[in-house]
């Protein structure tokens, strides 16, 4: 006869006043419309795309260095003159308006043509931090959204843990007033249900916190999520092999790649400052308009003999050769090596640590497969076990404290079970991102297993549980 089965933890957990169950279930997302409000309400992403949008002006401000610069002014200008002679003193006030216009175009500027180098590569690499982060946002939001699925079921695993304890507390209180058993196991049986409810309280607020990690993301707020079924084919990564997931990382990884590009940008820098010793040439065109004032304007000897208005026009090259600058450009050609010093090592890091992910989520995933199936085993091995000492207990070969201790393992191994689940699937998601091919598509595909009447008081065990320990116990 069995005495306590999981079908009645079960049944006493669906007779409980679950908020869960009195939850709204018609108003349930998936995964995807948890990734799509994120995408479109994340805070964090939206400040990656406008630092884009502001890194990426740095290029055509590197190429307006090379490309010809047109000014205009005006000036209006008042002097007053007075001159000591032989024959006394004698002033002049004289005013003249003067318009004009100045047009450069550089003919040789090597600094600006590495800055314009240095400009595109940075934009680069800018592009592709942004497509790693918005890659990013694809894991988050798995994970918050598991997060919420691995709470809820760590939750029911509680409530039935609790009832199992509460249920076990009566009965051994049934026991002591009939005298078949002392007080001793009515204490050991209430401090369990006490425990046990403890952990339930705390279980309860998780499932709080998680469901507030998904309203920081997306800032919308949400009463269920749907859950995955139990029916997710748990298999190893394929392929199979750490050493080719490896190679796709570092040929394919988001940062790895964009870091490539802030070496080429170090490498553009070090030679613009380099180029701070090389001569410039730019065509200087000029061109003015306005009053004769021998002062400001005409500066001739006959600059008195015109009294009218006046143009003005050249044209011609300037040539600009740097021969010392207090070691300015000396200083700035050491600080640019330094600098691309420091980030070849940091793209030296990077890469090691994204050879050290691929072959830590590679096993990570291969472990998390061989666990599933482990615990699931453990499971039904734990409730044949539960069952095993309930009847010891009963006829006197077992205490109380054997009672409590193999439910505990049983919740522990429950518990475990659903971990490993939810960890297989996050880790072959990091993996995934890791070797930068995670896509929406992983979350397309992830979609599929989801159910959408997912209720964690009941679907947190697997449906053919039952029937694996009746055919675990009949092996025995």
């Amino acid at each position: 006869m069995r005495l306590l089965s999981l079908t009645f933890v079960i049944a006493t957990v669906l007779g409980s006043t679950s908020a869960y169950a009195a939850a709204n279930t018609q108003n349930k997302v998936n995964l995807l419309e948890v990734y799509q409000l994120a995408v479109e309400n994340n805070a964090d992403l939206a400040a990656a795309r406008a630092d884009y949008l502001a890194q990426s002006e740095r290029v055509p401000q590197a190429r307006a260095g090379l490309l010809p610069q047109l000014g205009a002014g005006a000036s209006n200008t008042n002097s007053r003159s007075k001159v000591d002679t032989s024959m006394g003193s004698t002033a002049a006030s004289r005013s003249g308006l003067v318009y004009q216009a100045t047009l450069s175009q550089p003919l040789f500027r090597l600094e600006r043509w590495y800055q314009l180098q240095a400009a595109q590569s940075s934009n680069k690499q800018s592009a592709l931090e942004l497509s790693a982060i918005e890659q990013h946002l694809i894991l988050q939001s798995s994970e918050v959204y598991f997060s919420v699925l691995r709470a809820q079921d760590n939750l029911a695993a509680s409530r039935a843990e609790e009832k199992a304890f509460k249920r076990q507390y009566d009965l051994a209180s049934e026991r002591f007033d009939v005298g078949l058993s002392d007080k001793t196991d009515v204490l050991q049986a209430q401090a369990a249900y006490d425990a046990a409810r403890a952990n339930r309280m705390v279980a309860e607020r998780m499932v709080s916190d998680a469901f507030q990690a998904v309203n920081t993301l997306t800032n919308m707020d949400f009463a269920a999520l749907e859950g995955v079924k139990h029916s997710l084919p748990v298999l190893p990564p394929q392929p199979n092999d750490a050493t080719a997931w490896v190679n796709t990382a570092t040929e394919q990884n988001l940062q790895l790649q964009a870091i490539n590009y802030a070496v080429q940008a170090a490498q553009d820098s070090v030679k613009q400052r380099k180029s701070g010793h090389a001569p410039t040439v730019d065509a200087i065109a000029q061109y003015k308009k306005g009053d004769n004032d021998p002062l400001g304007f005409v500066n001739s000897p006959n600059a008195r003999l015109y009294n009218g208005k006046a143009e003005q026009s050249s044209i011609g090259i300037q040539l600009n050769i740097p021969l010392y600058t207090g070691g300015m450009t000396s200083s700035q050609v050491r600080e640019g090596v330094y600098r691309l010093d420091q980030t070849e090592q940091m793209r030296e890091s990077l890469r090691r640590q994204t050879v050290q992910n691929a072959r830590n989520f590679h096993r990570a995933v291969n472990t998390d497969v061989e666990q599933v199936q482990a615990l699931k085993q453990a499971i039904i091995s734990s409730q044949s076990a539960v069952e095993a000492t309930q009847i010891g207990y009963e006829v006197g070969t077992r205490n109380i404290v054997d009672v409590l201790d193999a439910q505990r393992y049983l919740y522990a191994a429950v518990r475990n079970y659903n971990n490993a689940r939810y960890d297989y699937i996050l880790n072959n998601l990091r993996l995934q991102q890791t070797a930068g091919i995670l896509s929406p598509d992983n979350l397309q595909a992830l979609s599929t297993y989801l159910n959408p009447d997912y209720n964690p008081d009941t679907d947190f065990l697997p449906p053919d549980l039952d029937q694996a320990i009746e055919a675990n116990l009949r092996r025995r």
